[in-house]
Parts: structure tokens; sequence; C-alpha cells
């Protein structure tokens, strides 16, 4: 297994119209034949903590079966469209990928 996570600093001149369809956008990568599964967020109202970075706008969650699905998904036309379409919304995105 390997979980692929996300995180999407997005610019703060967004309006909320644009971040509901940031958030579509990102929700429909769930279709790409190589995700097993798929969750998205953003920060949790938990109690603040030294140890939490809750300055993000978005996370995105894809569990693919292996390296090789993760390298399809990578790859698929539905997450290139996803990134030409989007790339202008966000000013900083980090990527943590584990096995």
């Amino acid at each position: 297994m390997l979980v692929h996570t996300v995180y999407f600093w997005l610019k703060p001149e967004l309006t909320a119209a644009q971040r509901a369809d940031f958030r579509t956008g990102v929700e429909s990568l769930g279709k790409i034949k190589a995700v097993e599964k798929l969750y998205v967020g953003v920060p949790a109202k938990t109690v603040k903590r030294p140890i939490i970075d809750d300055s993000y706008s978005v996370a995105l969650t894809v569990v693919c079966r292996d390296l090789a699905a993760h390298d399809a998904y990578q790859i698929d036309p539905i997450h290139l469209e996803f990134i030409n379409g989007f790339k202008t919304f966000w000013q900083k995105v980090q990527i943590y990928d584990a096995e």
C-alpha cells in the first residue's frame, strides 16, 4: 500500500465559490482507477497545540494499492486536468508519501 498525502495552502484572495470549485476538483481525483480510497478535509477544530500545523487550507489523502498504482495516478488524465485547472489556486503544496 502507498499513502499519498497532499496539503494545499490556497491563495487568500480566492472567493468562496472558487474554494468550493477547488474542493470539487480535489474530490474528482477519486474517479481515478488507481485510487483505492480518497479522503478530503480541512483543518479540524481541535485544541491548538504547538505540534499541530493547521495552517493549510485543504488536505488530500489518496490510498493506492502499490507504487505502480501511485505512478499510474500521477499520469492519469484526471490528475493532470486537476493540476492544470487549479494550480493557480494554491500558493503552496506539500506532499508526503508513505509505504
